[in-house]
């Protein structure tokens, strides 16, 4: 009886488990860029193998890139005509936490005006390498030049020009440095050969740099950045001349009135007056920004003529607006 009971208190014995494979999961964001005369190629490593094991000791990369073969796309007929791209596996650092990425450069001339098919597939420890993951490819383009930027400083903001690319589809990337500011802002991008910077402040310097790229079909091409072009926006910009002036004679005065300028930094007018015959205008008041003055200085039985300019917080002056001609009886 007590036989019968101990091998009733047996558990079951399962056919063995066959070892894990720790075969590489599939890299999900392989991706190929044109940079001036090179094609950067790129991607990030898995961390899991495909059974969800974390991988310990990494295997092998085997990179290729070849021409696209004829439809229907073939893998074997590819790869036979491919070159192996040398790149190894690095070590993590054990403080890292993000997943470990890669990135090689090649020529870009072997494969111009081609399409170029890359792919790439991982080894386990033992040199078993899984199927290629999802492949990348593009059309190699004549390499992008890095822009030859000029600046220059105008009172709406700093413009840049550059000599366009003659291709269709081709856009500037433009971008603006500071000092201490650790990273450039991005301005914008255009189809144009020019930029207005109109968020330049005066007296601050800066410095601009210009990217262009094609992306058309399979083709993703950027030139090199060009040169950083410094500029500094000094404000020798008179603000505008004043419009709508007008002179009417009062009781004891002679009312003068114009159109109120907008300009952020105006500090106020200058008014000129000259009578008539006379070429020589003479300042007669610097005011604030109110546009009217009430001039008091006057003869009756002569006739004189008007002028308003315009004053900035530099001190720049504008040119004098269109005289206005008034006779005092």
């Amino acid at each position: 009886f007590l036989i019968v009971l101990v091998l009733a208190g047996c558990g079951y014995v399962a056919d063995p488990l066959p070892p894990a494979a720790r075969m590489p999961a599939p890299v999900l964001d392989l991706a190929v860029v044109q940079k001036g005369d090179r094609l950067e190629i790129s991607c990030t490593l898995p961390e899991q193998t495909t059974e969800g094991l974390p991988i310990t000791k990494p295997g092998l990369i085997d990179l290729r890139a070849g021409p696209a073969v004829r439809p229907p796309f073939n893998q074997t007929e590819w790869l036979a005509g491919t070159r192996a791209i040398d790149v190894v596996w690095p070590e993590k650092p054990a403080t890292q936490t993000t997943p470990t990425r890669i990135s090689t450069t090649i020529p870009a001339a072997p494969w111009l005006d081609r399409d170029l098919v890359i792919g790439i597939r991982l080894s386990n420890p033992k040199g078993r390498f899984s199927g290629f993951s999802k492949l990348a490819t593009i059309t190699v383009a004549a390499p992008l030049a890095a822009p030859a930027v000029t600046a220059r400083a105008t009172a709406e903001g700093v413009a840049l020009m550059w000599p366009a690319d003659p291709r269709s589809g081709v856009r500037y990337f433009v971008r603006r440095l500071e000092d201490g500011v650790p990273e450039p802002v991005a301005l914008g991008e255009t189809a144009a050969p020019e930029f207005l910077d109109r968020a330049a402040i005066f007296d601050k310097p800066y410095r601009y740099v210009v990217e262009a790229a094609l992306r058309r079909n399979e083709t993703n091409a950027f030139s090199p950045p060009s040169p950083e072009v410094p500029v500094t926006r000094v404000d020798v910009f008179p603000p505008a001349v004043p419009t709508g002036l007008t002179a009417l004679l009062g009781v004891t005065s002679i009312e003068v009135a114009w159109d109120r300028n907008t300009e952020s930094d105006l500090a106020g007018y200058r008014l000129y007056r000259a009578p008539a015959g006379a070429d020589a205008f003479t300042k007669i008041a610097d005011l604030g920004i109110a546009p009217a003055y009430s001039d008091r200085q006057f003869e009756k039985g002569t006739t004189y003529r008007y002028a308003v300019a315009a004053v900035d917080r530099k001190g720049n002056e504008s040119a004098r607006s269109t005289p206005f001609e008034i006779e005092v009886r």
